[in-house]
């Protein structure tokens, strides 16, 4: 017998030979040995087996959990990732009354669940700084020049392409919002600036842009977008069962008949800025008014809109109150007063012969001032001296009358419409100088108790504005607290106080207002809330696509895992077989040389059989070829 030779092209092409001349005992095996080998190849060709399958069935759905799960913990201070090809991009111009701002989003594939929104995240440069661009004026200034308006915007949009991948720019949504400034100019005006905007913006960028996407918004769709970008980075729209979470009974506009749903309670949002104050919160019931005239007002504060990408499902639909009051902020509001102490105080001196205020000697004793304080008003001519009592109590008093407030049931500042809150079950977020009359000298921002406020308010007050200005010297207050802030930060304190208590009518024990600057460190823009409500369809053609996915994702996979795992199996079971039968053959090829050496024994001498069973041997080879 010759050499028997194996050889394999997959998945490695090898060869070897073997040949019977003094191959050991153990390439002779028994029957059982031949059949415990034979188990064990079966049983590690098994586990083979289930191993890859295992793999092969759990290494997708894993790798995308794991993905998904990793992007939700990261947070935005990590540098935005624009190699990964997942990640999609947002833009919006915030076009305010001083200047316009563009804020460059970025949010990961949507997860498929119909029930989630996108996790819309601010970019970060490769410094983890937010990537934002500001210019001046206000695009406001160019209403007697409109086609300039593109040539102005034309900076931002280029800062912003060259932090997006140009591979995405023919996908990235941009939206152009305009706010204030522009409101107050005539709509002639308006329309030629964005017009100017439509024609141009196309011809220089390949952003994904239409007509639609540049506007002018209302103070009401602004409040909107704020509430709903504070409430998105707090997490409350996200609707899964947390024990720690407050909850409220909701029943969905438009749809009487539907049974409540109980979901994650939002928060409602104050902010009062140097000229105007808002108030936003959900209404999570019907309203009932009072009369025609009422309900036609409510129409016009009441916002009423689905978040989530699916018209049909009800888990995101909202039902928003939203107000803003010029000339109710900090700044403006004591602007007023000041005008109302230059004109009571003129009328008085001179019905009365008096002459309060002409002097340093003889001033206005402003009881909204620190003790000692003195400063001076009105328009020149009329200048009336102020000298500062500081008396907290008398100035939330003397405030009153500028709220303009009215004894009608469900009403606000300025005798607007106001629906219910339940006082109970809510929570306010309270922003700018609600945060800055708590915060910068008083200290106390955070959780906000009515009564230990007012106590450190009068404090306050009543102090020498000289002491005042040494603790200020020595570094005591805040550190964007200025002299500004010292001086008036008694009139603020008690006029925060009266918006919130006698406008708002929020109770002084209420205990679930929080003034804040940054929400989970993070300036929260109302740009967020923006491009939330206006990609909010964008899911559905993630959705789809996974659904497509899900239909053919089967038979490719189990393509893919034959060619890389069962044509291997097959092979190594193909190979093990081989070796089996060669051993099975040498072992009866033995046996059958044995029978033949003992029959001729007889004939032969022991060396001459020895020698013919050698030259027996060598027979032609055999061949086994895989």
């Amino acid at each position: 017998m010759g050499r028997i030779s194996f050889s394999c092209l997959f998945p490695a092409s090898w060869h070897f030979s073997l040949s019977p001349v003094g191959l050991p005992r153990l390439l002779l095996p028994s029957f059982r040995q031949l059949l415990f080998v034979s188990l064990l190849a079966g049983l590690l060709g098994l586990l083979y087996l289930l191993l890859v399958m295992g793999k092969g069935q759990y290494s997708w759905a894993s790798q995308d959990n794991q993905f998904h799960r990793h992007f939700a913990h990261v947070t935005d201070i990590d540098a935005t990732d624009t190699s990964n090809p997942e990640l999609n991009y947002g833009l919006v111009v915030d076009c305010g009354s001083s200047g316009s701002r563009v804020f460059v989003y970025c949010w990961p594939r949507h997860n498929g669940n119909p029930h989630d929104l996108l996790d819309i995240r601010q970019m970060r440069d490769q410094h983890r700084k937010p990537v934002v661009m500001k210019i001046k004026p206000g695009i406001s200034e160019l209403a007697t020049t409109p086609e300039k308006a593109s040539d102005y915007i034309y900076p931002l949009l280029s800062f912003a392409a060259q932090h997006i991948p140009k591979s995405k720019h023919q996908e990235t949504p941009l939206y152009i919002l305009c706010t204030a400034g522009m409101r107050v100019l005539p709509e002639s005006q308006q329309e030629a600036l964005l017009e100017d905007l439509r024609t141009d913006i196309p011809v220089h960028f390949n952003f994904l842009f239409s007509d639609s996407h540049v506007e002018v918004i209302s103070g009401k769709q602004e409040g909107v977008y704020a509430w709903i970008g504070i409430n998105f980075v707090l997490g409350r729209f996200n609707h899964v069962d947390d024990e720690n979470e407050a909850v409220v009974e909701v029943q969905v506009p438009g749809n009487d008949q539907q049974e409540a749903l109980v979901r994650k309670r939002t928060a409602g949002v104050l902010d009062m800025g140097g000229v105007s104050t808002q108030i936003a919160y959900e209404v999570p019931k019907t309203v009932s008014f009072a009369s025609p005239q009422q309900e036609e007002v409510a129409k016009n504060l009441l916002a009423e809109f689905n978040l989530g990408c699916d018209a049909h499902r009800t888990d995101h639909v909202y039902r928003v109150y939203v107000s803003t009051f010029l000339g109710f902020g900090g700044n403006a509001a004591r602007q007023r007063y000041e005008e109302n102490i230059v004109g009571k105080t003129l009328l008085r001196n001179k019905l009365l012969g008096q002459h309060v205020g002409e002097t340093v000697d003889l001033p206005y004793l402003d009881p909204c001032l620190p003790v000692d304080l003195q400063d001076e008003v009105g328009p020149s001519g009329q200048r009336v001296h102020l000298r500062g009592m500081g008396d907290f109590n008398l100035c939330r008093q003397l405030l009153l009358p500028f709220l303009n407030h009215t004894n009608d049931t469900q009403s606000s500042l300025n005798g607007v419409y106001q629906p219910p809150i339940d006082y109970r079950n809510s929570q306010f977020y309270g922003f700018s100088e609600f945060y800055y009359c708590t915060e910068d000298v008083l200290r106390m921002g955070g959780g906000y108790n009515a009564t230990k406020y007012s106590r450190a308010a009068k404090s306050y007050c009543a102090t020498q504005w000289r002491t005042l200005k040494e603790h200020f010297d020595r570094g005591l207050y805040a550190s964007h607290a200025d002299l500004h802030r010292l001086k008036y930060q008694c009139f603020k304190s008690a006029w925060m106080y009266e918006v919130f208590h006698s406008g708002f009518s929020f109770p002084t024990t209420y205990e679930n207002l929080r003034t804040a600057l940054l929400v989970y460190d993070k300036e929260v823009q109302w740009t967020l809330g923006a491009i939330l409500y206006r990609t909010r369809f964008l899911p559905l053609r993630d959705i789809q696509q996974e659904i497509l996915k899900g239909a053919h994702s089967h038979w490719r996979r189990s393509f893919s895992f034959v060619n890389n795992h069962y044509l291997f199996l097959a092979c190594f079971l193909v190979v093990v077989l081989s070796i089996l039968l060669y051993l099975l053959r040498l072992r009866r090829f033995h046996r059958r040389m044995n029978q033949r050496s003992i029959t001729t024994t007889s004939s032969s001498s022991s060396s001459s059989s020895v020698q013919w069973a050698e030259q027996g041997l060598a027979s032609p080879s055999v061949l086994v070829t895989l």
